[in-house]
């Protein structure tokens, strides 16, 4: 049992030792940014075409990152293996493009056989290397150095802090090139419209709202009972009290009916007007859904009326709609 909590202490000690040094890395790193950096996110700025990463191994894994980040964020881009390359698809390389080449060691068969194919062509090349005197370096146009002192891994050999280093330095590109784009939220939701965010900013309320017939109103000369029929018609728990003009006077919810039942007993005789709850909470169409579910949350109620400029009905919401939609 002892042996067991040793073992277990030894394994944290190990797990903070790699954190530390992956840490210490990457502040080491930061410290070392410079006039090389700034010019590898003009070079992206500049770029006409796409940006192509490139990469063999632990190097290529983190290329397909940076590329997925960087298209993400802005900028175009896609990755190419540095083998596949050699082999027919350095077609997909213009001399409008520019191609981030990573390799720790600088030396890599596969990115130095096309090196010089993508110099012919004279497409920009940045290198990302721990090796500034290394034949990928000199040949780049721009090398940005991800050197560290060790690796994690305590044998010292398997790609731990130095891929970390690479990984980090390629989201400082993309994060520096979002920033001079004037990259917005909304531009990151367009290229991500299945997720949480993009259904979040670019889901509206017209979307969602139901309209037409679905719509529970009554107009506010009626009786309690005629609106408790039209709220037992449409199914969401509630009816829009309207005039003649069709604009919102006020809302009577099942929640309203219970409680008037409570306070008054005979209801057949009370006009909706006297008992609705007036001046409503109301959302404009072309608001987001987002914001409607905020209203919802913060008013603790399920339903919400839409109107237009002129407070007139045009839809409402239930909260159930905005889960069905997944904004919520």
């Amino acid at each position: 049992m002892i042996e067991h909590a040793h073992t277990n202490n030894s394994t944290l000690a190990l797990a903070r030792t790699v954190l530390s040094r992956e840490a210490e890395a990457l502040t080491n790193l930061a410290d070392r940014l410079g006039d090389t950096f700034l010019k590898a996110v003009q070079c992206l700025l500049n770029c006409k075409g796409r940006v192509v990463v490139s990469g063999v191994g632990k190097s290529g894994h983190i290329g397909c990152k940076l590329a997925a980040t960087l298209a993400s964020t802005g900028t175009p881009a896609f990755f190419v293996h540095a083998g596949e390359a050699a082999h027919g698809d350095l077609g997909m390389i213009t001399k409008d493009d520019v191609v981030i080449a990573i390799s720790n060691s600088g030396t890599t068969n596969e990115l130095l056989t096309i090196v010089p194919v993508i110099k012919r062509e004279g497409t920009p090349l940045i290198a990302m290397t721990s090796a500034p005197d290394s034949a990928l370096a000199k040949y780049a146009d721009i090398h940005l150095d991800v050197g560290v002192r060790q690796e994690a891994c305590p044998l010292g050999l398997a790609p731990t802090t130095s891929t970390t280093a690479t990984l980090a330095l390629g989201d400082a590109l993309a994060v520096a090139c979002l920033q001079a784009k004037g990259f917005t939220s909304n531009d990151f939701a367009r290229s991500h419209p299945g997720g949480a965010l993009g259904r979040r900013l670019l889901i509206h309320v017209s979307d969602v709202m139901r309209t037409g017939e679905k719509v529970p109103s009554v107009l506010n000369t009626v009786s309690v009972l005629d609106a408790v029929r039209e709220i037992t018609l449409k199914r969401i728990g509630m009816t829009a009290i309207v005039d003649k003009d069709n604009c919102v006077q006020g809302i009577f919810t099942e929640g309203d009916l219970r409680r008037l039942i409570e306070r008054m007993g005979d209801i057949r005789q009370v006009c909706i007007a006297d008992v609705m709850t007036p001046s409503p909470k109301t959302i404009a169409k072309t608001a987001l859904a987002a914001e409607a579910a905020h209203i919802l949350d913060r008013s603790l109620c399920n339903q919400l009326l839409v109107v237009d400029e002129a407070n007139h009905l045009i839809g409402a919401l239930h909260i159930h709609d905005l889960m069905t939609a997944k904004v919520l």
